[in-house]
């Protein structure tokens, strides 16, 4: 990004629906929930929706960005780390796992600042060699509620110095990190000991939260991301 330049600009990716219901129409659709360009906006930067395309573009893509932001949305499909579908995970969503793996790849390889939320900090995860545990309790409130728990930083870490004390979160997911990633370490914690936050200490930044900002009204994470991106902002690479 230039010297010169304004808002950074952060590329968010989308669902991808078999059909959506809008007006007097009844379509296929790639859709974002609004929460989150309104996030990016709040926080400083200008959104961009990411649909999902060919993966081999996605290196093409990231590098006209200043961030990326790898949204919350549908289990990831299992066979991506290695195990067997369980009963509750639910159907795959094929074309989001490729795209969005291949930007999470292009982010990393180029330095580009890099967040995943909730499904986004699973992928991260996964597309470093980490498993997921595909079920478990206490982290949905109803089907379609959002719920709200703590999480508790890890000192020294950067969630940490971004929001250094407990906070309650807005949380929907019953799906969690297992075995870490490569290079990744876990920076924030629930009550009940689900990894809520991880990150990647060297190279640029990176960092994954299993809540959801967007429906919340903390802009902390999403303006340090923003922060990150913006003009004065160096790039490490991976």
């Amino acid at each position: 990004m230039s010297e010169t330049a304004g808002r950074p600009l952060i590329g968010v990716s989308t669902y991808l629906e078999a059909k959506a219901r809008w007006g007097v129409w009844e379509l296929p659709a790639a859709l974002l929930p609004v929460g989150y360009p309104r996030l990016v906006q709040a926080a400083g930067g200008i959104a961009a929706m990411l649909p999902p395309d060919d993966p081999s573009y996605a290196d093409e893509v990231v590098a006209r960005l200043d961030g990326v932001v790898i949204a919350g949305g549908p289990d990831v499909d299992p066979a991506r780390y290695g195990s067997e579908r369980e009963e509750r995970t639910g159907p795959p969503a094929p074309e989001r796992d490729a795209w969005e793996l291949a930007l999470i790849e292009a982010a990393l390889a180029s330095g580009t600042p890099l967040l995943g939320i909730c499904r986004g900090m699973q992928l991260l995860n996964v597309a470093l060699g980490g498993t997921l545990v595909q079920h478990m309790e206490g982290h949905v409130e109803a089907v379609g509620v959002f719920g709200a728990h703590e999480v508790k930083p890890v000192p020294g870490t950067l969630y940490e110095s971004i929001a250094p004390d407990t906070c309650s979160v807005p949380a929907y997911h019953h799906q969690a990190v297992d075995r870490l990633g490569r290079g990744l370490v876990v920076s924030a914690y629930a009550e009940d000991g689900t990894v809520e936050a991880v990150e990647r200490p060297s190279g640029s930044w990176v960092l994954g939260v299993q809540w959801h900002p967007e429906m919340g009204e903390d802009l902390r994470v999403m303006a340090a991301l923003v922060r990150v991106a913006g003009p004065s902002a160096g790039r490490g690479i991976a």
